[in-house]
């Protein structure tokens, strides 16, 4: 608790503006409201509403806000719709800014109309009173479009495997009990001969390629089932889905890998010219174990691949919903929740540090030190928390390189004479008497 007076500094978005409009975003249509300076009385605000329907009255939008000398323009973030008044706006020089709704909520007591709602969100513009959500610029949305539709066609394409599994189970068929992808090489070839009409477990057996062939008998037992046409008839909807998603994900990859690499190179750092052979950002991405090409793509389309947007580490963190909310009152401190943050990115992250979990390095054995008195799920949070924090330091620096500290660093890094005392109070707390001897 601090008796003197603390200064806390303003932070830059909160500056109070003169001119400014809003715009309550709705599915059809856009209510508009500007507040400019009256006239004749300085005091005073002129405050206009009207709708916006159609493209061509926000194309004229556009261009009276630039003449009204409108400072910003602020948007509610409703589902996609604030999409086209976002990017009209913006290609035509206006400064826009797309604010979360839980910044701008109903205040109590007051009518609940599109109009008030406009009207209230240009006070809070004018006033200062909003944060920026970040919009990445056109490259970066256009790569992140393109990853999340890949990650949902990933997405469609595991649900048709499991559906396929479930119709090997009803038929009987336990070919996912022996083989661990069981649409694999050997595995699809043994599910087409079975489309096909084939039902001898023994030559459906044979089809075994590589380490699988060694487990042939139990092919044989998982094999033998009553698989019919009617399996055979589903089983073939099923893999031509999954082959035609194959088909689409593979040429979003194409056109992803195409745009990152026309990206121009990422910092902060203006005294940090990138050096001559720097690899580039996917291959040092690729570095921090548990993190693929696919996982490195997302990142970076999620993020924007600039870190001037989070002068922290810590930024970005919390930005991607990863720390808890801090909640003070009083003497008494309680966490909050985190919040929801970018889906496609948490679940990225959440998978990179399950595999980083099982590597023997420092991520590895530092989720291994977690989980035993924190649990499996926050020792994964704590995990993925880590590697977004490298990740921010290695898109910070264009010069910047992972390296792994290794599984020991716990051990080798620790205080001698502390553990030494904290393991004697231990065995004197349960009677006995310590006597060090130097090895």
């Amino acid at each position: 608790m601090s008796r003197e007076p603390e200064e806390i500094h303003d932070p830059d978005h909160e500056i109070r503006l003169s001119r400014v409009a809003a715009i309550d975003v709705a599915k059809a249509s856009g209510k508009v409201c500007t507040r400019l300076p009256h006239p004749t009385q300085p005091h005073r605000r002129v405050t206009l509403v009207w709708d916006v329907v159609s493209t061509n009255e926000l194309c004229a939008l556009a261009q009276r806000l630039v003449t009204d000398q409108i400072e910003r323009v602020v948007l509610e973030s409703t589902g996609d719709y604030w999409r086209p008044f976002y990017y009209i706006l913006e290609a035509h020089g206006v400064t826009v800014w797309l604010v979360n709704a839980n910044d701008v909520k109903q205040v109590p007591g007051r009518p609940k109309t599109d109009k008030l709602d406009a009207v209230w969100l240009a006070k809070l513009n004018e006033r200062g009173m909003l944060r920026p959500s970040f919009v990445p610029p056109k490259a970066i949305r256009d790569i992140r479009d393109y990853t999340r539709l890949r990650h949902d066609l990933v997405a469609d394409r595991t649900r048709y495997k499991l559906r396929l599994d479930k119709l090997l189970e009803d038929a009987l068929i336990k070919l996912s009990t022996v083989a661990t992808n069981f649409l694999g090489l050997s595995g699809r070839a043994m599910i087409d001969a079975l489309v096909a009409g084939e039902r001898d477990p023994r030559r459906l057996a044979e089809l075994a390629l590589g380490k699988l062939r060694v487990k042939r008998p139990a092919l044989v037992e998982a094999l033998t089932g009553r698989f019919d046409d009617h399996h055979a008839t589903i089983a073939a909807v099923l893999l031509q889905q999954i082959d035609a998603l194959d088909v689409e994900i593979d040429k979003l990859t194409v056109i992803i890998d195409q745009l990152i690499a026309a990206l121009p190179p990422t910092g902060t750092g203006e005294d940090c010219p990138p050096a001559a052979h720097q690899p580039s950002v996917l291959e040092r991405l690729d570095e921090i174990p548990g993190v693929g090409p696919r996982v490195a793509q997302i990142i970076i389309a999620e993020t924007g691949g600039n870190m001037a947007q989070f002068p922290t580490a810590g930024h970005l963190v919390s930005w991607t919903k990863l720390s808890p909310r801090t909640m003070q009152s009083g003497s008494k401190t309680r966490r909050g929740p985190t919040g929801r943050g970018s889906p496609y990115l948490k679940s990225v992250l959440g998978d990179a540090a399950a595999a980083a979990a099982r590597t023997d390095t420092f991520l590895g054995e530092r989720y291994r030190r977690l989980v035993k008195r924190r649990g499996k799920a926050r020792a994964l949070v704590a995990i993925a928390r880590s590697i977004l924090t490298i990740v921010w330091h290695i898109l910070a620096d264009p010069t910047a390189s992972f390296i792994d500290l290794g599984p020991d660093h716990y051990a080798t890094h620790i205080n001698k004479h502390r553990k030494t005392r904290s393991l004697i109070r231990q065995l004197e707390a349960l009677g006995h008497t310590v006597q060090l001897n130097p090895a």
